[in-house]
């Protein structure tokens, strides 16, 4: 099992007397920001000068500098950009100022995992990762709970980096609901895999293959929408709130009958393992992090075309307008939702 930390196991003092220095305010960093603040901590925000996200922030009210002055003003520096532009920003902008008895820290571990980020031997190095989007971390720590989270540490430096983790944890809210501890080696290959086999590959190609099959058929496209994209949510969350056994209750039986004959038919299982299993490997050995670095020196061409591709896909039109015309009139643009 797990070892598992929840608010008792944290002590927040630990960030007592530390500046630390969210580098970025998209999604994660302004949850992180904000939820810290809220936490009584000392917060300042580093962005690139010049950048969508600088006033932002500043209207947010947190002082606000370049990467560089951020990293030598602070002792803790939780980098929260995006993976592909970490590393030369860590490398242009961090490390010239990263002195011994600092701390980088990581909501994800693809850099360090993939040797793209090393840092000198006299820092610690930890991991605090939400299992959650930003904007649900902020949310659930505004309404008094949290986001599960992951911990690791790859370095610990000082001694205190296990202790400084936690503390930093407990102040974006995610003790509240229960902390994992884990390894960068093994938070980075898990959760690209469950990305790709499953929640986004594998999920987003399962809706598009069931609304294209159902249109096909002459069957109209918003029910074709209804039924294999918008109703994913709530099986989801249910699967989410009670496991699979609680789907299984609130659906009809025949839905459940449905489940155990025709599952196996879209998705052979012994077919499906091993294609996940050649994906796992590609996680494992670097082949699939060395295409996304190629892929971000040269253009992002692969990128870009299967995104507008994406986008001009039936269910993506059909979803946009069934969704202007829904009584959804309190859903927030998610990059303009920070408080």
């Amino acid at each position: 099992m797990a070892k598992m930390y929840y608010e008792k196991d944290c002590e927040l003092s630990y960030l007592n007397g530390k500046k630390i220095a969210v580098i970025g305010y998209g999604s994660q960093g302004h949850a992180h920001a904000l939820n810290l603040r809220d936490s009584g901590c000392d917060v300042i925000v580093g962005l690139r000068k010049g950048g969508k996200s600088w006033p932002v922030a500043e209207k947010d009210g947190f002082p606000v500098m370049t990467v560089a002055e951020a990293t030598k003003a602070a002792d803790i520096i939780m980098i929260l950009i995006n993976d592909e532009a970490q590393a030369d920003m860590y490398k242009a902008d961090i490390a010239p100022n990263l002195t011994e008895g600092k701390a980088i820290a990581f909501a994800h571990g693809f850099n360090i995992r993939y040797g793209q980020i090393v840092p000198p031997a006299g820092v610690d190095v930890f991991m605090a990762a939400p299992k959650g989007p930003g904007h649900t971390v902020r949310s659930t720590y505004v309404a008094g709970k949290g986001v599960p989270c992951l911990v690791a540490v790859e370095q610990n430096a000082t001694g205190n980096a296990y202790k400084i983790a936690l503390a930093y944890i407990a102040g974006i809210g995610g003790a509240r609901a229960g902390v994992m501890e884990t390894t960068f080696h093994d938070e980075t290959e898990t959760d690209l895999f469950g990305e790709q086999a499953v929640l986004c590959g594998g999920v987003v190609d399962l809706m598009r293959c069931g609304f294209e099959t159902l249109v096909e058929a002459g069957y109209e496209p918003e029910n074709a929408y209804f039924e294999c994209i918008h109703e994913m949510k709530l099986i989801i969350d249910l699967i989410n709130k009670g496991g699979v056994a609680m789907m299984n209750y609130s659906i009809s039986d025949t839905a459940e009958f449905g489940e155990y004959v025709s599952g196996p038919r879209v998705l052979p299982y012994a077919q499906t393992k091993e294609n996940m299993r050649k994906v796992l490997d590609d996680i494992q050995d670097g082949t699939f992090a060395g295409k996304w670095i190629a892929e971000n020196k040269n253009g992002r061409t692969f990128f870009n075309s299967k995104r507008a591709q994406l986008a001009k896909h039936q269910m993506e039109i059909v979803g946009a307008h069934l969704r202007k015309n829904m009584l959804w009139g309190d859903d927030q643009d998610m990059d303009t939702a920070s408080n």
